[in-house]
């Protein structure tokens, strides 16, 4: 049996890395309930007057710092804790995936949207998943499909690169590109600790890991799940990041890396090709930009669904006077609900790669087309079962991780990124240390004529949604993100309406119980929700998903708040996941 470090001896490294990064005693605390699973709140929040990094990880958010205390600014920040989270949530994302940046630096007139998705191998085809008898084909071995586990779930990944040309473009130019990838490399080969969230998601992914040998033999105890308080050590992937460190991204597109790469995906029913590999590029990409209540909210373009909807959700939910939303109430709840189905039959309906088909963004981003959505809303003592999409185009003029950091510059980034499902297609590449995504798995994948189809070089459609908020004299305010695949538009949405509508912190926001609502079907609702609310919204008619009190299917939200009254900048960390945030 391999055998990891106990738990004391985790917590006592843990102490004194945290002292060194001038991190704060509760935040030594959080971090020992972390590993032990538990929802707290306190030690999960923290402000400073320097710079603030709130991340999924402790020890990822501890990079940032220490980067910031180094000279760097946030994008330097942001580029490091993301080399960082591929190594301690390698579950959740990592070399392997792909992800969006959002970032606005001091002295820049727009912010700036860096496309780093993963990219539809170059043989992909619309009917790539569909069998003889018209059916999505099944995973040997497994009872998944192949557009989930296997090679040809996997597209091209591009996580190297995308940090390497946020850094290279936006970095302060003080902080070295090996720099950058030390603290990521040290990670690696010192190893990380196995939480109780990292141990469930390894316990309800055991059957993916194992079928593939490679895999299992980093994140499972000779096939079964790794204990809280182990130290998961990869070596590999260490290696991986000091060749990265030493000749840039070129390291991992092309020559044995990449061979490495393409080798794994095929060897499980991939369609990877070296050329595919080296031809990746990032996409540099505009914004959308929308208002609420005269704060301006930026978001994710396509291929993300999710700032549009997020801005379609604020618009039509400006309509209701800023009292008639205090959260909990039967009535603000079924806005939500109602603003929430409107905007999700308007995304399912239009939302796919914008490189490819046409995508009515002014229109869905208009405010008044949300006035036509908003006279659409029932009586709000009434429920909304389903919604039907509108017609935006009348308007037409002119699981995932993410993290935020801000500078007292005003430098803001936020970056949500991922390899998809908990430990993505499963393939793991030998000699490497990664885990190839599942992405593909983001394409409609039964029906060829949808316009989310895959097709060469395409990129899958998205909910990631890295969003930052400007105050009312369009001022650094706010920087947030989270995974949760579609959950991910209706918690940002919320949180930026609690902030704004309801005066809390970030923290408070992130804290609320949450809810989801799509065009149809089952609400779901954190069971933290008040019980007369609930019980109002079934008598309505509504069938409710009652989740856990903190339920990470709602995902974990990391955001950043700038007080230009005070000079200080708060960090929120979602209790639903392992986060906290650092400041100094």
């Amino acid at each position: 049996m391999k055998k990891g470090l106990v738990f004391l001896g985790i917590i006592t490294v843990l102490i004194a890395f945290a002292v060194s990064c001038g991190s704060s005693p509760s935040g030594t605390a959080t971090t020992a309930a972390r590993q032990a699973g538990q929802p707290i709140q306190d030690g999960r929040a923290a402000s400073g007057y320097n710079g603030v990094v709130s991340a999924a990880k402790p020890e990822a958010s501890d990079v940032g710092i220490q980067i910031l205390r180094m000279g760097g600014n946030a994008v330097d920040a942001a580029v490091a804790v993301g080399f960082a989270m591929g190594v301690v949530e390698p579950e959740m994302n990592g070399l392997g995936g792909g992800g969006f940046m959002l970032l606005k630096v001091d002295g820049m007139e727009e912010a700036v949207f860096i496309d780093f998705r993963e990219i539809a191998p170059s043989a992909s085809t619309r009917d790539m998943y569909l069998g003889p008898d018209g059916n999505t084909v099944v995973f040997p071995g497994s009872t998944a499909r192949t557009h989930v586990v296997g090679g040809l779930a996997a597209g091209i990944p591009g996580e190297a690169a995308g940090l390497h040309y946020a850094w290279e473009n936006y970095g302060s130019g003080n902080i070295s590109w090996q720099q950058i990838l030390q603290p990521a490399i040290d990670l690696a080969r010192n190893g990380y600790i196995v939480t109780q969230n990292f141990h469930n998601g390894i316990m309800n992914n055991i059957d993916k890991l194992n079928l593939f040998p490679y895999t299992a033999s980093i994140y499972t105890d000779d096939g079964l799940p790794w204990d809280v308080g182990v130290i998961i050590r990869n070596t590999d992937l260490a290696n991986t990041l000091e060749a990265i460190a030493e000749r840039g991204p070129s390291a991992f597109y092309t020559g044995p890396i990449a061979q490495a790469v393409v080798d794994a995906a095929n060897a499980a029913g991939g369609i990877f090709s070296m050329a595919d590999m080296a031809n990746y590029r990032v996409s540099v990409r505009t914004p959308v930009v929308g208002t609420y209540r005269d704060y301006t909210i930026i978001s994710a373009p396509p291929p993300s669904s999710g700032g549009t909807a997020i801005i379609q959700i604020l618009n039509i939910l400006e309509n209701i006077p800023s009292n008639e939303l205090r959260f909990g109430t039967t009535r603000t709840i079924n806005a939500w609900i109602q603003a929430y189905r409107l905007a999700f039959a308007d995304r399912n309906t239009y939302m796919a790669d914008t490189d490819f088909v046409h995508v009515p963004l002014i229109g869905m981003s208009s405010k008044a087309y949300a006035r036509d959505l908003f006279r659409q809303m029932v009586n709000l003592d009434t429920a909304m079962i389903s919604a039907n999409p509108g017609n935006p185009d009348r308007y037409e003029s002119g699981n995932t991780t993410s993290f935020s950091v801000m500078d007292s510059a005003g430098n803001m980034v936020t970056v949500t990124k991922t390899i998809n499902y908990v430990f993505g297609s499963g393939v793991g590449v030998p000699g490497v240390g990664i885990i190839l995504n599942n992405e593909m798995d983001d394409f409609v994948s039964n029906n060829p004529a949808h316009p989310n189809a895959p097709e060469p070089n395409k990129k899958p459609l998205s909910s990631m949604s890295p969003t930052m908020v400007l105050d009312p004299q369009g001022r650094p305010f706010m920087t947030l993100g989270t995974p949760g695949a579609t959950r991910i538009i209706t918690t940002l949405a919320a949180v930026i309406s609690h902030v704004i509508d309801n005066d809390m912190t970030i923290q408070q926001a992130i804290e609320l119980p949450r809810l989801f609502a799509s065009n149809t079907g089952a609400v779901l609702v954190e069971s933290r929700m008040p019980y007369s609310t609930i019980n109002n919204l079934q008598e309505m008619g509504y069938t409710l998903t009652i989740n856990a009190d903190y339920a990470s299917t709602f995902g974990g939200v990391h955001g950043v708040l700038f007080n230009h009254d005070s000079g200080r900048l708060y960090g929120g960390a979602d209790p639903r996941r392992d986060g906290e945030a650092r400041a100094f």
